[in-house]
């Protein structure tokens, strides 16, 4: 029996349960689309303040935020500096070119992978190219959220939080979300196609920290073969054309940005939403958050390699990937979680085969939306970090989903 028949005979659909009125889906849909109305106009607003002195704020910040920062790189790549991506002070200097002085300092935190992947970006003027970037990673996104949510991909994948705050952040989430989510639709219908996304990641594989566990224990061999293909020629390729130097200055540059960002929390310490760094914010010191990091880490690996070691349904084992990528890696924004999108297609896809009250699946699936909306607002309101809060309890609830699945399963076996 495959994994999909055992998805359509683990439970009768339950019926809606009284009090779940607030999730009923025609609200929901008058809400995705007031916030996406609200969201664009924000977004323009946004956009229009870095406008004021050349193409900032004429404070700290440029227009597209972060994008300057693909987009110099990608250019720099192209015009044979790849070197200058890497030193500090030449990065800043020509975003200063492109954008004005008013700007703070800007960094690639990102292997040579991702100058090689982005380089066309730098055939386009920059603020077109910033539209460029954005509409592509969504269409991406939209693409791959179309396989898991249907005809209900559309408005989620833009009413979705977190794809707010990584348009205002000209951020990556989305072409991340695309790639990961994408190839875990795929494994089981095009495994190798799978594998030649999840192999994209190795440009940002700290959030790929599941996906070994996941297809070992799950006995995807074409899948790991792929993604270590291609991740080796990735590798490989930008040797060639940036020279091996390059990678160590990157690993030079990484270990500089990891103290100055992550161990030591100043910046963006308020959008960060990993275990490390709530562990850091309750006043542990680096080799305890660590160790509490590694500690989650590790429980979220147990329990993905068992779901996958045991075939659960398709919908609880990918969901289990994502949340426990999010529980397992010390460095995650908020930006990061368009992810989460498809997380919440697999929670309620779940929700139909189980006996679980909806309410327990709805809370899920809201604390996995909102918390990108809401992680910077608490942490600065309190001085802490609470994303794993928002994490921890739909992990369990996969976790029990993938049990109640197991005994309905042996259940059938043994009749």
């Amino acid at each position: 029996m495959t994994s999909a028949d055992q998805s359509e005979r683990f439970r009768a659909p339950q019926p809606q349960a009284p009090g779940t009125e607030l999730f009923n889906p025609d609200r929901l849909r008058v809400v995705a689309r007031c916030w996406i109305a609200v969201a664009a106009i924000g977004y323009v607003v946004d956009l229009l303040g870095r406008t004021r002195v050349g193409l900032t704020d004429g404070i700290r910040s440029p227009f597209g935020d972060d994008f300057i920062n693909y987009w110099s790189g990608a250019y720099l790549a192209l015009h044979g500096r790849a070197a200058e991506v890497y030193d500090f002070v030449a990065f800043h200097d020509f975003e200063t070119l492109v954008v004005g002085p008013h700007i703070d300092l800007y960094h690639y935190s990102y292997p040579p992978v991702l100058l090689l992947l982005t380089a066309p970006l730098a055939l386009v003027p920059y603020v077109p190219a910033l539209l460029v970037w954005l509409a592509s990673t969504w269409y991406g996104f939209y693409r791959a959220l179309k396989l898991a949510a249907g005809d209900n991909a559309l408005l989620l994948s833009l009413a979705a939080p977190a794809m707010f705050i990584n348009a205002i952040g000209g951020q990556n989430g989305a072409l991340t979300a695309g790639v990961l989510g994408g190839g875990l639709l795929l494994v089981d219908r095009r495994p190798t196609l799978a594998g030649v996304l999840f192999g994209l990641l190795v440009y940002k594989p700290h959030l790929a920290l599941m996906l070994p566990v996941a297809m070992i224990a799950g006995r995807r061999w074409r899948v790991v073969m792929a993604a270590a293909v291609t991740a080796v020629l990735l590798i490989c390729a930008s040797t060639i054309v940036f020279g091996p130097a390059v990678w160590a200055e990157y690993q030079h540059h990484v270990s500089v940005l990891r103290t100055a960002i992550l161990e030591d929390g100043s910046g963006v310490w308020h959008r960060m939403v990993s275990v490390f760094v709530s562990a850091r914010r309750l006043g542990g010191g680096v080799e305890l958050s660590y160790a509490v990091q590694g500690v989650f880490a590790l429980a979220a690996a147990l329990v993905v390699g068992w779901s996958w070691l045991r075939d659960d349904p398709a919908p609880i084992r990918n969901a289990l990937v994502v949340i426990g990528t999010c529980l397992a890696t010390p460095y995650l924004q908020d930006y990061d979680l368009v992810i989460g999108a498809f997380a919440v297609v697999w929670l309620k896809n779940a929700q139909q085969h189980s006996q679980i009250s909806a309410h327990w699946f709805n809370a899920g699936a809201a604390m996995v939306l909102l918390l990108p909306l809401m992680a910077a607002s608490l942490a600065n309101v309190s001085g802490l970090a609470f994303g794993p809060l928002f994490f921890i309890p739909p992990f369990i609830l996969l976790g029990a989903l993938s049990m109640e699945h197991r005994r309905a399963y042996s259940t059938i076996l043994a009749r």
